[in-house]
């Protein structure tokens, strides 16, 4: 099988179901941003972070498979073999925050994102999990979703906070509080 199809070549492509959609729907745009996700996460497990938020994130990775494979496909359009991404999914992420808090500090002010390269990398996952987040919204308002991608995307993106102040506690990295530059 070759890896072009020149399917796309004016803009559109198909969604599972075969739909044909431009390439810039909220659709794509959703679950593009979700593949996006993925990868950072794939950069965070390049780094070789501790074996316990490797082992979290690789479970990650499948889970976004299934939200994208979901997100692909249109609620009207009855697949067997695709998993819909259910509110449950979301109480295993909170279960991993859980369990990851009880290593750390309560945090009682805002934090700057950084520290370890690890920190780092998981802060910039965070925030490109916030960016799919509000696509999948944007989506939302216009087609059925479904009530467990925005459960599990805002989930995940405090989970990826979570594990980022973990990975500094590993490294034995202080956080930097921030502080308003705001000059009253």
């Amino acid at each position: 099988m070759k890896i072009y199809t020149k399917t796309g070549d004016r803009g559109d492509t198909s969604l599972f179901g075969g739909q044909r959609v431009p390439k810039d729907a909220l659709r794509i745009e959703a679950y593009g941003t979700v593949d996006e996700l993925n990868s950072v996460i794939g950069i965070v497990l390049a780094g070789s972070p501790d074996p316990r938020v490797a082992g979290i994130l690789t479970q990650v990775q499948s889970q976004l498979f299934d939200l994208g494979a979901d997100l692909a496909t249109p609620r009207s359009v009855v697949k067997k073999n695709i998993r819909r991404v259910e509110p449950r999914d979301a109480r295993t992420l909170e279960k991993q925050i859980d369990r990851i808090e009880s290593h750390l500090k309560p945090l009682r002010s805002f934090i700057l994102p950084g520290g370890s390269a690890d920190a780092a990398r998981l802060h910039f996952a965070r925030t490109v999990c916030r960016r799919a987040e509000r696509a999948v919204v944007r989506m939302s308002r216009n087609e059925d979703i479904g009530p467990g991608i925005t459960i599990y995307l805002n989930r995940l993106s405090d989970l990826l906070f979570v594990l980022a102040r973990y990975a500094n506690h590993t490294a034995g990295i202080s956080e930097i509080k921030w502080t308003s530059s705001s000059r009253s």
